[in-house]
């Protein structure tokens, strides 16, 4: 009778090379039994977050499950045994992973083994019982142990944890996983941020969210995303509001990344000198900046060797098969509608000992601790902590708002609005009278003061007073001026005064006179009546003191309006200000 592990090897090769008439794809890949717990703890936290309550689950709570489920797709299930709480809708969304993820786990291979074997294959390599023990972990582990795989020395001498060697020989597969079958999201969730990209817990919900709402897989979505970001056109790259702009740096070095795996897989033709430069690629990129002593370093060269040594031995393996009986994992079957399903490099020699490699690697152990595999203190391979593929896929903590912000950062985010804000001076055209400022400049509000604002150093030219008899409450200037002669011309100061005045405000309509008192007496009547007026009406805008507002225009007399033989002319200087001197012949300047 043959061992257990030689049956579980001949179910698969017989699921490899019958699967096209069971699947669409022939790039399935198998979960192990450590993939199929990690899955079943998802579907688990998904189902408790949907009735309800929050992305997460208890260990037990996962355990128990684990065993029915096993019991219940082995067909084995006892009739007193008690159904875990929402078992169909965890079984529902564990199905529904396996299927978008298009995988398959060991389960599901034997269910359909019957209907895949041929007449020359065994009638029922393993038994659901024998399967349910391996799954479970209740099986001897001797018995699994490759007698025609020797160990190679130097991995008893390395400083190397158990589980940190068990984490990143799964990232290396992983990351073959990928070349293999892209739409893996757990083999994509495992090497996104290995090594450190920069694309932690919420990058990884933006491209959730993303592949969600475009009903796409994880690998797709992110693909899809720098595509269009670096070919696509002004009209075709994605929004600005976009989420995964805030990650497009981490996002495309991981797709760069995977294109020179990519390349390599299709450059070189021999599967062991492809399979060695595509772990070596990967050895590269996990040990950047590690010093040879670190414990990471240690795991990745170790796994980086065994899986160097074990592809040499699987293409040999292949090559002595295909030069013998001519069965073994068949080549890819060219459709026409086929070419886009993923079977593009089905047939290349290459790839199929990738899948020989990834099948292996299902049909391996248990892990016997289970705290380890799915507890989310897990080793560091790239950060400063290590991420747990639950706490991963669980969408990060938005604040409700119930919580405040604390006072300090409130007074100072009110602080920071009330500050106003700097605008920084430009050079101005010569058609500067066209633009549109947001605020006026100081000079623009001071161009019309208010009645507190008039410029003191303003003041206003000598005037003809037609009577003491027009001021009803004469001021001592009222006074100091009727009382210097009216043959005194105008001083230097004073037509400084007329300089001062020609910069201040003025009326629409007023003119500026700068007739001397003996220019006046030539022009006559028609002169006076002209200005009078107009001069009456400047010197009441003017001729106030410094800090009083302008007084009351006074009534104007009948005697205005007579003629200029009945008035007295007494024009005369009026009296400077002290300081207005120094001011006038600064102006004057």
């Amino acid at each position: 009778m043959a061992s257990f592990e030689d049956g579980l090897k001949t179910m698969v090769k017989t699921f490899r090379r019958e699967c096209h008439r069971a699947l669409q794809s022939e790039r399935t890949t198998i979960h192990g039994a450590d993939g199929m717990l990690m899955v079943l703890q998802l579907a688990m936290a998904e189902v408790n977050k949907q009735q309800g309550g929050e992305f997460k689950v208890a260990l037990s709570d996962v355990l128990m499950a684990w065993k029915h489920l096993l019991l219940d797709k082995l067909h084995l299930t006892p009739h007193n045994f008690a159904r875990p709480e929402n078992y169909d809708l965890i079984l529902e969304a564990y199905k529904s992973f396996l299927k978008c993820s298009n995988t398959v786990d060991l389960v599901d291979i034997h269910s359909m083994y019957k209907q895949l074997r041929v007449d020359s294959d065994p009638e029922e390599p393993v038994s659901p019982v024998q399967l349910f023990e391996f799954l479970s972990g209740s099986m001897e582990v001797s018995e699994l142990t490759d007698s025609s795989v020797p160990s190679t020395p130097s991995s008893k001498r390395r400083p190397c944890s158990s589980q940190v060697k068990t984490a990143m020989r799964r990232v290396f597969c992983s990351y073959l996983d990928l070349l293999v079958n892209s739409k893996n999201d757990l083999a994509l969730a495992l090497t996104l941020d290995v090594p450190s990209r920069e694309l932690g817990q919420a990058a990884f919900t933006d491209l959730k969210h993303a592949a969600r709402n475009t009903n796409t897989s994880l690998f797709l979505a992110v693909t899809s995303f720098v595509r269009a970001i670096q070919l696509g056109g002004k009209g075709y790259a994605p929004a600005q509001s976009d989420p995964l702009r805030k990650h497009v740096k981490g996002l495309s070095e991981f797709v760069q990344f995977l294109d020179n795996l990519e390349e390599i897989l299709g450059e070189i033709p021999d599967p062991s000198a492809c399979g060695a430069r595509l772990v070596t690629a990967i050895r590269a990129a996990l040990v950047k900046g590690r010093s040879s002593g670190d414990v990471v370093y240690a795991a990745a060269e170790e796994t980086a060797k065994d899986l160097k040594e074990r592809i040499c031995q699987l293409h040999q393996s292949q090559k002595q098969i295909s030069n013998g009986t001519g069965t073994g994992i068949s080549p890819a079957r060219p459709k026409a509608y086929a070419i886009n399903h993923a079977t593009a490099y089905g047939g290349r020699e290459a790839v199929k000992v990738l899948m020989a490699l990834l099948d292996e690697e299902a049909l391996a152990p248990p892990c016997g601790n289970k705290a380890d595999l799915l507890s989310e203190d897990q080793p560091a391979l790239s950060g400063a902590e290590g991420t747990c593929i639950l706490t991963l896929f669980r969408s990060p903590e938005v604040s409700a708002g119930c919580s405040p912000e604390p006072l300090r950062n409130r007074v100072q985010s009110q602080q920071d609005l009330l500050k106003p804000k700097v605008t920084d001076r430009v050079i101005r055209s010569q058609f500067a009278c066209t633009y549109q400022d947001d605020e006026l400049p100081l000079n623009r509000v001071l161009e019309f003061p208010s009645s507190s604002q008039v410029p003191t150093c303003v003041h206003p030219a000598p005037k003809h007073k037609i009577s003491p008899a027009v001021c009803e409450d004469p001021e001592p200037e009222c006074t100091s001026a009727t009382a210097k002669p009216a043959t005194e011309s105008p001083s230097a100061e004073q037509r400084g005064v007329h300089r001062g005045a020609a910069l201040g405000p003025r009326c629409g309509n007023a003119q500026s006179s700068r007739a001397g008192p003996g220019n006046r007496k030539k022009t006559g009547v028609h002169t006076q009546d002209k200005g009078s007026k107009r001069k009456q009406v400047d010197a009441d805008q003017h001729g106030e003191s410094e800090n009083q507002p302008p007084k009351k225009k006074p009534p104007t007399s009948i005697a205005g309006k007579m003629p200029a033989k009945n008035v007295s002319k007494a024009p005369s200087k009026k009296k400077l200000i002290a300081g207005q001197g120094k001011l006038t012949s600064f102006f004057r300047v």
